[in-house]
Protein backbone atom coordinates (compact mmCIF):
# COMPACT_ATOMS: atom_id res chain seq x y z
CA UNK A 1 0.00 0.00 0.00
CA UNK A 2 2.87 2.47 0.75
CA UNK A 3 4.24 1.60 -2.68
CA UNK A 4 0.81 2.82 -4.05
CA UNK A 5 0.54 5.75 -1.92
CA UNK A 6 4.13 6.24 -3.69
CA UNK A 7 3.62 6.01 -7.11
CA UNK A 8 0.55 7.73 -6.82
CA UNK A 9 2.18 10.88 -5.06
CA UNK A 10 4.85 10.84 -8.03
CA UNK A 11 2.67 10.09 -10.61
CA UNK A 12 0.49 13.60 -9.34
CA UNK A 13 3.30 15.32 -8.90
CA UNK A 14 5.04 14.85 -12.36
CA UNK A 15 0.96 15.45 -13.53
CA UNK A 16 0.80 19.00 -11.94
CA UNK A 17 4.82 19.52 -12.72
CA UNK A 18 3.79 19.44 -16.51
CA UNK A 19 1.13 21.42 -16.31
CA UNK A 20 2.96 24.00 -14.78
CA UNK A 21 5.99 24.11 -16.78
CA UNK A 22 3.94 23.50 -20.43
CA UNK A 23 4.08 27.20 -21.03
CA UNK A 24 7.17 27.54 -20.91
CA UNK A 25 8.87 24.62 -22.25
CA UNK A 26 9.12 25.94 -25.96
CA UNK A 27 11.27 28.67 -24.86
CA UNK A 28 13.38 27.06 -22.55
CA UNK A 29 14.62 23.21 -23.30
CA UNK A 30 16.49 22.62 -20.26
CA UNK A 31 13.23 22.71 -18.71
CA UNK A 32 12.25 19.76 -20.78
CA UNK A 33 14.41 17.26 -19.41
CA UNK A 34 13.00 18.16 -15.50
CA UNK A 35 10.21 16.08 -16.14
CA UNK A 36 11.68 12.91 -16.98
CA UNK A 37 14.54 13.27 -14.22
CA UNK A 38 11.85 13.22 -11.62
CA UNK A 39 9.63 10.97 -13.34
CA UNK A 40 12.79 8.74 -13.92
CA UNK A 41 13.92 8.91 -10.17
CA UNK A 42 10.47 8.03 -9.04
CA UNK A 43 10.79 5.10 -10.90
CA UNK A 44 14.09 4.17 -9.74
CA UNK A 45 12.73 4.70 -5.93
CA UNK A 46 10.12 2.01 -6.69
CA UNK A 47 12.45 -0.22 -8.49
CA UNK A 48 14.81 -0.55 -5.03
CA UNK A 49 11.89 -1.05 -3.11
CA UNK A 50 10.47 -3.51 -4.78
CA UNK A 51 13.60 -5.91 -4.89
CA UNK A 52 15.00 -4.99 -1.71
CA UNK A 53 11.46 -5.26 -0.13
CA UNK A 54 10.32 -8.58 -2.10
CA UNK A 55 14.00 -9.99 -1.59
CA UNK A 56 14.18 -10.01 -5.33
CA UNK A 57 16.91 -12.21 -6.00
CA UNK A 58 20.05 -10.50 -7.53
CA UNK A 59 20.40 -12.78 -10.28
CA UNK A 60 17.03 -12.25 -11.73
CA UNK A 61 16.87 -8.44 -11.28
CA UNK A 62 19.09 -6.61 -8.92
CA UNK A 63 18.73 -3.05 -7.16
CA UNK A 64 19.85 0.05 -8.52
CA UNK A 65 22.03 0.62 -5.75
CA UNK A 66 23.78 -2.72 -6.97
CA UNK A 67 24.39 -1.47 -10.44
CA UNK A 68 25.47 1.55 -9.36
CA UNK A 69 28.03 -0.18 -7.13
CA UNK A 70 29.17 -2.03 -10.13
CA UNK A 71 29.20 1.40 -11.57
CA UNK A 72 31.67 2.77 -9.72
CA UNK A 73 33.70 -0.79 -9.05
CA UNK A 74 34.03 -1.68 -12.72
CA UNK A 75 34.95 1.99 -13.95
CA UNK A 76 37.79 0.47 -15.65
CA UNK A 77 36.39 -2.26 -17.50
CA UNK A 78 33.14 -0.10 -18.45
CA UNK A 79 35.25 2.71 -19.72
CA UNK A 80 37.49 0.02 -22.11
CA UNK A 81 34.72 -0.99 -23.00
CA UNK A 82 32.84 2.04 -23.93
CA UNK A 83 35.85 3.02 -26.14
CA UNK A 84 35.73 -0.23 -28.03
CA UNK A 85 32.16 -0.65 -29.16
CA UNK A 86 31.23 3.33 -28.95
CA UNK A 87 34.80 5.65 -29.92
CA UNK A 88 35.99 2.39 -32.53
CA UNK A 89 32.92 0.43 -33.65
CA UNK A 90 29.75 3.00 -33.76
CA UNK A 91 31.32 6.36 -34.51
CA UNK A 92 33.12 5.11 -37.70
CA UNK A 93 30.70 2.96 -39.08
CA UNK A 94 28.25 5.28 -38.57
CA UNK A 95 29.70 8.25 -40.45
CA UNK A 96 30.66 6.05 -42.99
CA UNK A 97 27.37 4.72 -43.49
CA UNK A 98 25.57 8.03 -43.89
CA UNK A 99 27.69 9.69 -45.55
CA UNK A 100 27.46 6.86 -47.92
CA UNK A 101 24.02 7.05 -47.74
CA UNK A 102 23.62 10.63 -48.66
CA UNK A 103 26.25 10.45 -51.54
CA UNK A 104 24.48 7.54 -53.26
CA UNK A 105 21.05 9.13 -52.47
CA UNK A 106 21.79 12.47 -54.44
CA UNK A 107 23.30 9.94 -57.36
CA UNK A 108 20.36 8.48 -57.43
CA UNK A 109 18.14 11.64 -57.47
CA UNK A 110 19.42 12.17 -60.44
CA UNK A 111 18.74 8.45 -62.30
CA UNK A 112 15.17 7.75 -62.34
CA UNK A 113 15.82 4.07 -63.59
CA UNK A 114 18.48 3.67 -60.15
CA UNK A 115 15.33 5.31 -58.35
CA UNK A 116 12.74 2.95 -59.25
CA UNK A 117 15.23 0.39 -58.97
CA UNK A 118 17.67 0.30 -55.76
CA UNK A 119 15.29 2.39 -53.42
CA UNK A 120 12.74 -1.10 -53.42
CA UNK A 121 16.27 -2.75 -52.68
CA UNK A 122 16.81 -0.38 -49.99
CA UNK A 123 13.86 -1.30 -48.30
CA UNK A 124 14.22 -4.94 -48.57
CA UNK A 125 17.90 -4.59 -47.01
CA UNK A 126 16.28 -2.59 -44.04
CA UNK A 127 14.50 -5.26 -42.47
CA UNK A 128 17.06 -7.55 -42.88
CA UNK A 129 17.63 -8.96 -39.15
CA UNK A 130 21.59 -8.12 -37.46
CA UNK A 131 21.66 -11.52 -36.77
CA UNK A 132 22.17 -12.54 -40.08
CA UNK A 133 24.81 -9.63 -40.97
CA UNK A 134 26.77 -9.66 -38.25
CA UNK A 135 28.49 -13.37 -38.32
CA UNK A 136 28.93 -12.86 -42.07
CA UNK A 137 30.38 -9.16 -41.33
CA UNK A 138 32.84 -11.28 -38.66
CA UNK A 139 33.75 -13.62 -41.35
CA UNK A 140 34.71 -11.09 -43.92
CA UNK A 141 36.38 -8.49 -41.64
CA UNK A 142 37.49 -10.47 -38.54
CA UNK A 143 37.17 -10.51 -34.60
CA UNK A 144 38.39 -7.00 -33.79
CA UNK A 145 36.72 -3.79 -34.44
CA UNK A 146 36.63 -3.24 -38.19
CA UNK A 147 33.95 -6.41 -38.61
CA UNK A 148 31.08 -3.70 -36.29
CA UNK A 149 32.02 -0.73 -37.99
CA UNK A 150 30.86 -2.61 -41.18
CA UNK A 151 27.52 -4.15 -39.16
CA UNK A 152 26.65 -0.29 -38.41
CA UNK A 153 27.89 0.70 -41.88
CA UNK A 154 25.23 -1.62 -43.22
CA UNK A 155 22.65 -0.58 -40.87
CA UNK A 156 22.69 3.03 -41.22
CA UNK A 157 23.34 3.00 -44.72
CA UNK A 158 20.04 2.19 -45.99
CA UNK A 159 17.87 4.70 -43.83
CA UNK A 160 19.75 7.51 -44.78
CA UNK A 161 19.54 6.86 -48.62
CA UNK A 162 15.90 6.01 -48.21
CA UNK A 163 14.96 9.21 -46.13
CA UNK A 164 17.75 11.77 -48.18
CA UNK A 165 15.99 10.51 -51.30
CA UNK A 166 12.27 11.35 -50.02
CA UNK A 167 13.68 14.64 -48.63
CA UNK A 168 15.05 15.42 -52.04
CA UNK A 169 11.15 15.51 -53.72
CA UNK A 170 10.11 17.51 -50.84
CA UNK A 171 10.98 20.68 -52.40
CA UNK A 172 7.73 21.90 -54.11
CA UNK A 173 7.29 22.13 -57.99
CA UNK A 174 6.53 26.08 -57.15
CA UNK A 175 10.05 26.63 -55.83
CA UNK A 176 11.87 24.30 -58.34
CA UNK A 177 10.68 26.84 -61.23
CA UNK A 178 11.25 29.39 -59.21
CA UNK A 179 14.83 28.28 -59.11
CA UNK A 180 14.77 27.77 -62.82
CA UNK A 181 13.34 31.12 -63.33
CA UNK A 182 16.38 32.71 -61.63
CA UNK A 183 18.62 30.64 -64.35
CA UNK A 184 19.33 27.87 -61.48
CA UNK A 185 21.29 24.94 -62.63
CA UNK A 186 20.90 21.10 -60.72
CA UNK A 187 23.77 21.91 -58.76
CA UNK A 188 22.71 25.59 -57.40
CA UNK A 189 19.08 24.17 -56.77
CA UNK A 190 20.47 21.36 -54.81
CA UNK A 191 22.78 23.45 -52.85
CA UNK A 192 20.34 26.36 -52.11
CA UNK A 193 16.66 24.30 -52.33
CA UNK A 194 16.36 21.02 -52.32
CA UNK A 195 18.99 19.64 -49.26
CA UNK A 196 18.16 22.39 -47.09
CA UNK A 197 14.29 21.22 -47.78
CA UNK A 198 15.56 17.83 -47.34
CA UNK A 199 17.08 18.42 -44.17
CA UNK A 200 14.32 16.94 -41.73
CA UNK A 201 14.53 13.90 -43.61
CA UNK A 202 18.23 14.22 -43.34
CA UNK A 203 18.50 14.72 -39.46
CA UNK A 204 15.61 11.97 -39.09
CA UNK A 205 17.86 9.37 -40.02
CA UNK A 206 20.67 10.56 -38.43
CA UNK A 207 18.68 10.26 -35.24
CA UNK A 208 17.21 6.80 -36.18
CA UNK A 209 21.23 5.41 -36.79
CA UNK A 210 22.34 6.74 -33.94
CA UNK A 211 20.66 4.21 -32.02
CA UNK A 212 20.56 1.23 -34.36
CA UNK A 213 24.57 2.13 -34.92
CA UNK A 214 24.68 1.34 -30.97
CA UNK A 215 22.21 -1.66 -31.41
CA UNK A 216 24.38 -3.16 -34.51
CA UNK A 217 27.49 -2.73 -32.85
CA UNK A 218 26.58 -4.04 -29.32
CA UNK A 219 24.71 -7.36 -30.96
CA UNK A 220 27.64 -8.06 -33.60
CA UNK A 221 29.97 -8.28 -30.69
CA UNK A 222 27.63 -11.45 -29.67
CA UNK A 223 29.52 -13.44 -32.57
CA UNK A 224 33.00 -12.70 -32.10
CA UNK A 225 34.99 -10.13 -30.63
CA UNK A 226 38.73 -9.41 -28.71
CA UNK A 227 37.84 -9.65 -24.69
CA UNK A 228 36.34 -6.54 -24.28
CA UNK A 229 33.44 -4.59 -25.18
CA UNK A 230 30.07 -3.85 -24.67
CA UNK A 231 28.30 -6.89 -26.37
CA UNK A 232 31.05 -9.26 -25.16
CA UNK A 233 30.90 -8.33 -21.38
CA UNK A 234 27.02 -8.35 -21.46
CA UNK A 235 27.13 -12.53 -22.92
CA UNK A 236 30.15 -13.16 -20.98
CA UNK A 237 28.58 -11.67 -17.92
CA UNK A 238 24.90 -13.44 -18.25
CA UNK A 239 27.55 -16.77 -18.69
CA UNK A 240 29.02 -15.90 -15.36
CA UNK A 241 25.53 -14.59 -13.52
CA UNK A 242 27.08 -11.28 -13.13
CA UNK A 243 23.72 -9.74 -13.90
CA UNK A 244 24.70 -6.67 -12.09
CA UNK A 245 27.28 -5.94 -14.39
CA UNK A 246 25.48 -6.73 -17.25
CA UNK A 247 22.95 -3.89 -16.15
CA UNK A 248 25.69 -1.50 -15.54
CA UNK A 249 27.13 -2.39 -19.18
CA UNK A 250 22.83 -1.66 -20.16
CA UNK A 251 23.08 1.49 -18.15
CA UNK A 252 26.48 3.03 -20.01
CA UNK A 253 25.01 2.15 -23.33
CA UNK A 254 21.46 3.95 -22.37
CA UNK A 255 23.20 6.50 -21.59
CA UNK A 256 25.90 7.29 -24.25
CA UNK A 257 22.95 6.60 -27.28
CA UNK A 258 20.96 8.91 -25.39
CA UNK A 259 23.46 11.79 -25.48
CA UNK A 260 24.70 10.37 -29.05
CA UNK A 261 20.62 11.36 -30.20
CA UNK A 262 20.46 14.64 -28.35
CA UNK A 263 23.67 16.00 -29.76
CA UNK A 264 22.13 15.08 -32.95
CA UNK A 265 18.73 16.88 -32.06
CA UNK A 266 20.42 20.01 -31.04
CA UNK A 267 22.65 19.97 -34.10
CA UNK A 268 18.99 19.89 -35.95
CA UNK A 269 17.74 22.84 -34.10
CA UNK A 270 20.72 24.60 -35.00
CA UNK A 271 20.58 24.09 -38.91
CA UNK A 272 17.20 23.35 -39.60
CA UNK A 273 15.73 26.42 -37.50
CA UNK A 274 13.06 27.09 -40.07
CA UNK A 275 11.42 24.14 -39.74
CA UNK A 276 8.00 24.19 -37.64
CA UNK A 277 8.60 21.28 -35.87
CA UNK A 278 11.84 22.97 -34.53
CA UNK A 279 10.48 26.52 -34.34
CA UNK A 280 7.43 24.69 -32.31
CA UNK A 281 10.41 23.22 -29.45
CA UNK A 282 10.08 19.65 -30.77
CA UNK A 283 13.13 18.55 -32.67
Amino acid sequence: MALTVAWLFAWLFVERLSNVLAPRLADNAGLGLLIPIVFGAALLVIWEVVTRGANVPPVLLPAPSMIGAQLANSSSILWADFVQTFIKSVLPGYAMGCLAGLVVAILVDRSPFLKAGLLPIGNFMSALPIIGIAPIMVMWFGFDWQSKAAVVVAMTFFPMLVNTVAGLNASSAIERDLMRTYAAGYWQTLMKLRLPAAGPFIFNALKINSTLALIGAIVAEFFGTPIVGMGFRISTGVGRLAIDLVWAEIAVAAVAGSAFYGVIALIERGVTFWHPSVRGGRA
